[in-house]
């Protein structure tokens, strides 16, 4: 038990640039209390011990906000950061060298009593508030975005965002230790969505002024000027340019 609470600590320590001396981390990560408090539910639970363990579970929930049902099976080195409201369901298999943010639910989809969790694999990073649900399995070296709802399979080394989910980078180089954590810089295949569509507009706007040169075609250049573009977060008087400028602002994050 020493051992392993060290080697977590360790971890710990590694992996988070706030985190300090050993006691600290000890006494003040709601992380580390929950796996302590699994550790002993867990053990009750393959006993057969009835309500042991699900007291055990309620009592770390009360008091580090991170519920983990006493049936769920946790690898080495599994960080779960500040870790409000992260939720893991009982078939839950979670591997080693895993990283989960606050928000993070491990849920299942179905009723029956069979296996309804996610089983995560080696060196796994969760974003804040994502969704991982049903009997899925996600494969080594994933990262899954921020608020992804993740419903199918995830291969190995791969990058998925989205809800639901969808992967944006496949057989890429292996994330390493030294950006794992940086699930905040991910592609967003929404944002590129729209920018292709603004960007075909502008250019089908050009080819339609120029045709209507060529066909001394009069009265084309004013109407496409009185049709701005569908208005985000306008307030219903502004100009095309402006509209535009709200539309670049989306695509790049702000506001959101």
């Amino acid at each position: 038990m020493l051992f392993w609470l060290n080697d977590e600590i360790k971890n710990i320590q590694k992996k988070d640039p706030a985190s300090g001396m050993w006691l600290e981390v000890f006494l003040c990560y709601p992380g580390i209390h929950a796996l302590i408090f699994h550790k002993f539910a867990h053990l009750f639970y393959k006993l057969r011990i009835p309500v042991i363990p699900r007291l055990i579970s309620h009592i770390s929930r009360w008091i580090t906000g991170i519920e983990i049902h006493p049936g769920a099976r946790i690898g080495k080195r599994v960080f779960i950061d500040h870790g409000k409201g992260v939720v893991i369901g009982e078939t839950t298999e979670v591997g080693n060298d895993v990283v989960i943010y606050q928000g993070v639910t491990l849920g299942g989809t179905s009723t029956k009593r069979v296996k309804r969790h996610p089983t995560l694999g080696n060196n796994i990073v969760v974003g804040c508030g994502a969704k991982i649900l049903g009997n899925i399995n996600i494969g080594d070296n994933c990262q899954i975005g921020a608020n992804s709802v993740v419903l199918k399979d995830v291969p190995a080394n791969s990058t998925v965002v989205g809800i639901p989910a969808r992967i944006v980078l496949y057989e890429g180089r292996k994330i390493s230790e030294r950006d794992s954590l940086n699930h905040n810089l991910l592609p967003d295949p929404e944002a590129d969505a729209i920018k292709c569509l603004v960007t075909k507009i502008k250019e089908l706007e050009s080819a339609i002024r120029v045709l209507s040169k060529e066909t001394n075609c009069k009265g084309i250049d004013k109407i496409l000027d009185q049709q701005s573009m569908p208005e985000i977060e306008g307030n219903g008087s502004q100009s095309k340019k402006d509209t535009m400028q709200n539309i670049d602002d989306f695509i790049h994050g702000m506001g959101i």
